[in-house]
């Protein structure tokens, strides 16, 4: 698979829904897409065939509100179609804000309240071990949803039963809900943490494709210590629009930020050879 092409592709959709709703976690779903291209094109065993089959690869996205762009990956693996995409935060929806497994097709744990995806990744890890399962558990957390100290409990139990096939990604934008991360609890050094916490740990361009699937190969060669990579990313990334917000967590666009935003889906599309669809 182009990788390239696949990342384009997860930008397009998750604009197109979160347009067609009006308001949504724009900057915090973009940063992550270039992690969401390499994992589900490349690097993890799971497709919808194999939706329930306990030896495939677990992804849990402990940033939940990141949802839209999990949801644009979904559908074009071919969890659900299209129209299913465009229902997120509608009445009745099967697309929350924030991802829930009973509701979506290919959502593996439900993640609202943010610290508590890691401990549910690092119990699925567990538990797989447990059952002498060779299968990974990837899991995504936010740099701002460090603050909370449930994340480091979570990671002190993975590295004392050393989960070797837990592989957790650090989204650092740099960004949280309220501002800057090193303005409202500056975060010091990820990997410094990691490492002291008993992981393999190293920082890496966090929107490179090229250097995203290499740290999680990387990671698979290694064994002993759950694996924690660091994602310099950028809030926002792939829409200037949104990344030179300074306020790009959760976007209500005004007259003009619509027309930006539409722009950025017709530029995408054409770039993916479709038209000025928007």
């Amino acid at each position: 698979m182009d990788l390239q092409h696949f990342a384009k592709q997860i930008r397009y959709y998750t604009l197109k829904e979160l347009n067609h709703l009006g308001f949504g976690h724009y900057g915090g779903s973009l940063s992550l897409v270039e992690t969401l291209a390499v994992l589900y094109g490349a690097e993890m065993n799971a497709s919808p065939a194999k939706r329930t089959d306990p030896d495939r690869d677990y992804f849990v996205l402990s940033k939940g509100h990141a949802g839209p762009a999990l949801y644009a990956t979904l559908f074009l693996k071919g969890y659900f179609d299209e129209d299913f995409l465009y229902s997120l935060n509608q009445n009745g929806t099967n697309l929350p804000s924030h991802p829930d497994c009973n509701k979506t097709p290919g959502v593996d744990m439900t993640t609202g309240s943010l610290g508590q995806g890691i401990s549910a990744a690092t119990g699925i890890a567990k538990g797989n071990k447990i059952l002498g399962k060779s299968n990974y558990t990837f899991a995504v957390v936010g740099d701002g949803e460090l603050n909370e100290g449930q994340c480091w409990e979570a990671f002190q139990f993975a590295a004392h039963h050393q989960l070797d096939h837990l592989v957790v990604l650090i989204d650092d934008n740099k960004k949280q809900l309220d501002g800057y991360t090193s303005e409202i609890s500056e975060p010091f050094d990820f990997v410094e943490k990691m490492t002291a916490f008993g992981f393999n740990s190293w920082r890496i361009p966090g929107n490179d494709i090229e250097a995203i699937q290499a740290a999680i190969q990387k990671a698979k060669s290694l064994s002993g210590k759950p694996v924690a990579i660091v994602l310099d990313t950028i809030k926002g990334y792939g829409v200037p629009y949104v990344a030179e917000m300074k306020d790009n967590h959760h976007i209500r666009p005004n007259a003009q930020g619509v027309q930006a935003l539409k722009d950025a889906v017709t530029t995408l599309g054409h770039e993916l050879g479709l038209g000025g669809n928007e």
